[in-house]
């Protein structure tokens, strides 16, 4: 592989004179500069397993080319099409690299990580916009299908605190209920905001989701939408007790029938849905289903 250095802020902007690009705040554009963090983050995704590569936001390639010495193939997805000359000059070398122009919110996961895996396991790793985390991973994995092995993704620190937070605490949220249903969250390390350019003004923190196969699933609901339905309604107005907030989330269910059904399952109908963990929340759906109430 060619000596780029490409965490060199005179390399960057040197690059980024010759292709006449400029950083997009849309994108949330933020370039490491700290050469020990993309080894770090890639090695904590591929390990020491080959294997194969989903990299979303490759930015100009600096995870990349770490994610291609471990790799066996890794596809890249990047949004701005202005990127895409660029990469192609700093990823030349690395033939097991697939650059890819899309939006991974209008990708296809499964599809297109089968077609360029050829149906092989996969990984995922992300420096994701902060302004757009929670969906990405939400997609990632609700999409991804059956052949996502683990996400692993730098993320705004106060994002990575909820995601890996404990049922009762208070930055426990329907994203760490969701995440939990799909697999086991992790958080390995924190990056300062000088480790970019330019620097973002918050911290980030770099967090591992291990994905459970769907038949390892320690939680398994007879509807999974309407277990999310639950976890929804839950978090949608903090404050109300359960009953309160399922009864809003599910107009078929009364106040009152909320009440008798949480009871019916030995849950106390003063309960908030912050003291619960994602196996109470299936349990709480499944007797949903059992009853007809989640078709109103």
């Amino acid at each position: 592989m060619e000596n780029f250095d490409l965490c060199s802020p005179a390399f960057i902007r040197e690059l980024m004179e010759r292709f006449n690009i400029s950083f997009r705040h849309e994108f949330g554009q933020n370039f490491l500069i700290n050469g020990a963090i993309p080894k770090k983050i890639a090695a904590a995704s591929v390990g020491g397993s080959g294997g194969c590569v989903l990299e979303i936001g490759p930015g100009i390639g600096t995870m990349t080319r770490e994610l291609s010495r471990l790799a066996d193939t890794v596809a890249a997805v990047e949004i701005d099409r202005s990127l895409i000359p660029v990469l192609e000059y700093t990823l030349s070398d690395c033939e097991n690299v697939t650059v890819i122009n899309n939006d991974i919110m209008k990708c296809d996961i499964d599809a297109l990580t089968r077609d360029v895996f050829c149906g092989r396991e996969y990984h995922v790793c992300a420096n994701l916009p902060y302004y757009i985390t929670t969906p990405i991973i939400m997609k990632l994995l609700e999409e991804g299908g059956e052949r996502l092995r683990s996400v692993t993704i730098m993320i705004q620190t106060e994002v990575a605190a909820r995601i890996t937070a404990a049922p009762g605490t208070s930055e426990y949220g329907s994203i760490t209920a969701s995440v939990a249903y799909f697999g086991t969250a992790k958080r390995l390390f924190t990056v300062s905001p000088g480790s970019f350019l330019p620097a973002p003004k918050v911290t980030s923190t770099v967090v591992r989701i291990d994905i459970y196969r769907p038949d390892e699933r320690p939680v398994k609901p007879r509807d999974e939408k309407v277990m999310f339905r639950v976890i929804s309604a839950a978090f949608g107005q903090r404050r109300k007790t359960l009953p309160n907030a399922l009864s809003a989330g599910f107009p078929a269910l009364s106040k009152s029938d909320a009440s008798d059904l949480l009871a019916s399952l030995g849950y106390d109908p003063r309960v908030r849905g912050e003291a619960l963990g994602t196996a109470d929340f299936a349990k709480i759906a499944d007797e949903i289903v059992n009853r007809g109430e989640a078709n109103g």
